[in-house]
């Protein structure tokens, strides 16, 4: 083989791993609106540890092979109509829900106390318990956040990610 033909198939394996490691290991992505501040802001880079929770399925938003699930306060990355979505695990799957609405819209899970619009409650209400196999996933901005509180339970199955860093 020739010194020419031995770079290029270097070059092209790096390429190669590169893509590989991007796909299913790590990854770095940006943070676009203020749902997760004053954890992450928009324009934050956070690295993405995608071996967390399984082996996922590149762009499907799926696991080849799942050995893991999220646990409390992990912040996790999922496809969400076709996006990337940073959140908050809240709550795992068992973990009790208490909703009230004496003068406001409530959701006291886990210690805490969340705030909700009656179309959120009226969304969330009917559970006692997460679902076996989802999380409550919310983000840090409250206010600013569409959660789980307007689109429901995440699927585990979902969740391609856990961020490590910012």
């Amino acid at each position: 083989m020739q010194k020419k033909e031995i770079i290029w198939i270097y070059i092209l394996s790096g390429i190669l791993f590169g893509l590989v490691i991007k796909m299913f290991v790590f990854d770095i992505l940006h943070v676009s609106g203020n749902s997760m501040s004053p954890s992450f802001n928009d324009g934050d880079s956070v690295a993405v540890f995608r071996l967390a929770y399984g082996i996922p399925k590149p762009l499907s938003g799926t696991f080849f092979i799942q050995w893991s699930e999220p646990k409390l306060n992990d912040v996790v990355i999922f496809l969400h109509d076709n996006k990337i979505v940073v959140k908050r695990c809240a709550a795992v799957s068992g973990d009790m829900l208490d909703f009230s609405s004496d003068s406001e819209y409530i959701l006291n899970v886990n210690r805490k106390r969340i705030s909700m619009t009656r179309t959120q409650f009226e969304r969330l209400n009917e559970f006692s318990e997460v679902p076996d196999g989802y999380i409550l996933a919310l983000g840090d901005n409250l206010p600013e956040s569409i959660d789980s509180r307007d689109y429901g339970f995440v699927s585990v199955k979902n969740i391609v990610g856990k961020i490590i860093t910012k």
